[in-house]
């Protein structure tokens, strides 16, 4: 069973919204620090925001006050809102987990030590 499977991706116009989701296997919501990431063609794989088993959220500054990371542990679904959405938000999306750092105050969109990644759901913005 794949661990996490991204889904929700999609084109919008600038200034639109999407939701993404992350479906997870077993006990992951509850346990891991959990993250979105995102790679734009031709660019770095950058954290987008990350949340703890305790609700803690991060953002990167990129995107704070327009996406909104959220989990329902009782669908061990991982959620990303994305409001306002600009055309440099253009990138395949990818949820993870991390055991390690989870409980910790270094659950942030990092992905050294990463357990698990998703397959990734494209998300295109158009002008």
């Amino acid at each position: 069973q794949v661990p996490l499977v991204e889904s929700g991706g999609g084109s919008v116009p600038a200034g639109g919204s999407l939701r993404l989701s992350c479906a997870a296997s077993g006990n992951i919501t509850r346990r891991y620090c959990l993250a979105w990431f995102r790679q734009a063609p031709g660019k770095e794989r950058e954290g987008v925001a990350s949340i703890d088993t305790d609700g803690r959220t991060t953002y990167t500054a990129s995107v704070k006050g327009r996406f909104t990371i959220s989990k329902d542990n009782a669908k061990n679904t991982l959620y990303l809102q994305m409001s306002s959405l600009k055309p440099e938000d253009t990138a395949t999306y990818y949820c993870a987990a991390d055991l390690r750092v989870a409980g910790t105050p270094f659950c942030e969109p990092s992905d050294y030590g990463i357990d698990y990644w998703g397959e990734g759901t494209l998300v295109t913005i158009s002008s």
